[in-house]
């Protein structure tokens, strides 16, 4: 069993204990002036107080005045001033120098704050640049089919010059052919007529009366002067005919349009005509190189436009 007569003391030892802790404390913090003054007040003897302050130390001699220098120097002895002696000379007059006129520096004023922009006007900015962006896009693409549509145009007009070019190389083509193939007609047109001269027999025109030029007839009744005019075209016309292989012996009616003189304008065969087409141009080229017909001597049967009946 535990002794119950032994805690109380404890407790007791315990805050005195504690007591004098405290005590050691607020003695260890007290300054030991404080002490010096309670000691004197009380009348207790220097020789009893415990705590004692240390005592500045002091030379023997006299004192020595000395101005400190540094942190820890006290502030120099006052000077005296000495009366000042008055001067019976007065000074010369000072003339102060000119001062020179001060020019105003202008203050340069500060641009105002510039004002910030609300949302909705950064947006507006926003959207205008993006417009501008688009504009300036769509401007350069329009020009560039611009640019595209004339180099089209550009190369479709020199198609155009060149198959121009190849169109008149074909048409001297065609009519250097056909020139070579009329060359052609010709050249077989009077060897056949050279053959028919060499074939020629003689049927007796010798013994008839001699006329200026050969007359052809088809042995009728009709001795008018309309008769003759015929007459004569058609011995003109025959001289002048190249006639072409395989032509039959069938008559064949011209059609002549001619002013007076025999100038002929036109000469065309008409579609009852048996010839064949080298026959027929052959005719009517035989009328044009017979010009100018019979005219003199028949200016009263004169017609303009004429019809005759071509028998070869």
């Amino acid at each position: 069993m535990e002794n119950r007569n032994g805690t109380p003391r404890a407790v007791v030892l315990a805050a005195l204990l504690h007591l004098g802790i405290v005590a050691f404390l607020a003695i260890a913090v007290i300054p030991c002036s404080d002490y010096e003054k309670w000691a004197d007040a009380l009348g207790v003897p220097a020789e009893w107080n415990p705590m004692k302050c240390p005592a500045p130390i002091q030379l023997p001699g006299e004192v020595i005045e000395a101005t400190l220098v540094g942190p820890t120097g006290a502030p120099p002895p006052k000077s005296t001033k000495a009366k000042p002696v008055p001067d019976t000379v007065p000074p010369p007059p000072v003339t102060p120098p000119p001062t020179p006129p001060q020019e105003k520096v202008p203050v340069p004023t500060l641009p105002p704050p510039p004002k910030q922009p609300d949302l909705k006007d950064q947006q507006q900015v926003v959207d205008d640049a993006v417009q501008k962006a688009e504009d300036a896009k769509q401007l350069q693409e329009e020009k560039q089919r611009q640019r595209q549509a004339e180099l089209d145009a550009q190369q479709q007009e020199k198609k155009k010059e060149q198959q121009k070019k190849i169109d008149d190389i074909f048409k001297q083509l065609d009519a250097a052919s056909q020139n070579t193939k009329k060359a052609d007609s010709a050249k077989k047109q009077a060897e056949q007529q050279l053959k028919d001269l060499q074939n020629a027999k003689d049927d007796g025109r010798e013994n008839l009366p001699f006329a200026e030029k050969p007359q052809t007839g088809q042995n009728g009744k009709d001795d008018s002067k309309k008769a003759a005019y015929i007459a004569a075209i058609q011995n003109a016309v025959t001289q002048n005919w190249l006639r072409p292989e395989n032509i039959g012996n069938g008559a064949c009616i011209v059609h002549v349009v001619q002013i007076p003189g025999g100038q002929v304008l036109s000469a065309k065969v008409d579609s009852s005509c048996p010839f064949d087409g080298p026959g027929r141009a052959s005719l009517e080229n035989a009328v044009l190189r017979a010009q100018p017909l019979p005219y003199q001597g028949f200016e009263d049967v004169f017609e303009r436009n004429l019809t005759f009946t071509f028998r070869p």
